[in-house]
C-alpha cells in the first residue's frame, strides 16, 4: 500500500524543491538507451502506438471526443516531424492523462502547465541532456538519449510530492519513466509516456519554449 498513500500525499503537496539527484541518473555510461533500458520499459517502448490508440479509445468513450479533438497533433499518433532534438532551456509542460487504469479514475485529465528544463551536463562518457519537471506534485527526471531524426528517448524516475531525493533510473520498476520525445509542431514537442505505473493507461506532455 506504500504507492497508492505516496500518490494521495502527492497531489496534496507541490511547489518547486530542489531535488538531489543521484551522481548517475542511469546505471552506467552509455550514449544507447537500448544499453540500460529494462525489459518492462523496452516493451512500454516498443508498443507506444498500441497504447496510445487504446488510451485515445478509452478516453473518447468516456465521452471525451471533442476535448481530444481540440488538441489537435498533440493526441495524433502520428504527428511527429522531424527535428526531435529540444533545445536547452526552460520548458511550460502540459500533461494529459488518457484512459483510466482503475475503476472510478477519469479518463482524461488535463493539468494547467508546470515548468520543465532541458540542460546539457558533462558526464563520464561526454555530454549528457538531462530532463527536470521543476514544479508539480508528481516530477519526472532523467536522461534524453538521441534516437533518429524523429525521436529522442527519456529514461528517468519520478519524484513524487515533499520527497528530497530520486532515484537511480532500473532501482524501483514503479518509479521508473520511459518516454519518447517528439516534435510536432514550431517550437513544439511532446513527450509520449505509455502504460505509466500510475493512474493513466497513457500520458501524453506538451513542452514548448518558456520564453
Amino acid at each position: 500500500m506504500r504507492f497508492p498513500v505516496l500518490l494521495a500525499a502527492a497531489l496534496l503537496a507541490g511547489g518547486c524543491t530542489m531535488i538531489r539527484q543521484p551522481s548517475s541518473m542511469v546505471p552506467q555510461p552509455t550514449s544507447n538507451w537500448r544499453a540500460v533500458v529494462t525489459a518492462s520499459d523496452r516493451a512500454r517502448l516498443r508498443d507506444w502506438r498500441p497504447a496510445f490508440v487504446g488510451a485515445l479509445a478509452a478516453a473518447r468513450a468516456s465521452g471525451h471526443g471533442a476535448e481530444i479533438a481540440a488538441e489537435g497533433a498533440l493526441l495524433e499518433p502520428d504527428s511527429a516531424l522531424a527535428g526531435a532534438t529540444m533545445p536547452d532551456g526552460d520548458y511550460r509542460c502540459r500533461i494529459l492523462k488518457l484512459g483510466d487504469k482503475s475503476q472510478g479514475m477519469p479518463a482524461f485529465i488535463s493539468y494547467p502547465a508546470f515548468l520543465c528544463r532541458v540542460d546539457t551536463r558533462p558526464g563520464p562518457s561526454g555530454e549528457r541532456r538531462h530532463f527536470t519537471k521543476l514544479t508539480g506534485s508528481q516530477r519526472a527526471m532523467g536522461v534524453i538519449f538521441t534516437d533518429s531524426a524523429m525521436r529522442d528517448i527519456l529514461l528517468g524516475t519520478l519524484v513524487l510530492g515533499d520527497e528530497q531525493r530520486a532515484l537511480q533510473y532500473g532501482v524501483d520498476e514503479t518509479r521508473d519513466v520511459a518516454g519518447i520525445i517528439e516534435r510536432i509542431g514550431p517550437a513544439r514537442w511532446r513527450m509520449v509516456l505509455p502504460e505509466p505505473h500510475f493512474e493513466s493507461q497513457l500520458d501524453v506532455m506538451e513542452l514548448v519554449p518558456a520564453q
